[in-house]
């Protein structure tokens, strides 16, 4: 049986809801913001380096860029 924390798809702090998720194949930093496509599907793995973020300018400060819709 697996468990999935619930950092995977609920943030650990209120309002920072923009996913940071590196890519499998070729390991680029992407970052989802809510209402785009993929946005609901995307999970966050801690373990793996990925992360949330509270703004797209934190986001791209850290050197991710945004997902294409």
């Amino acid at each position: 049986m697996v468990l999935f924390g619930a950092s995977e798809f609920i943030p650990p702090i209120l309002g920072c809801n923009i996913k940071g998720n590196i890519s499998v194949r070729g390991g680029e930093r992407i970052y989802h913001i809510p209402g785009q496509e993929y946005y609901s599907e995307t999970r966050i793995s801690l373990l793996n380096g990925e992360r949330w973020f509270c703004s797209e300018e934190a986001a791209r400060e850290a050197g991710w860029r945004k997902a294409h819709q």
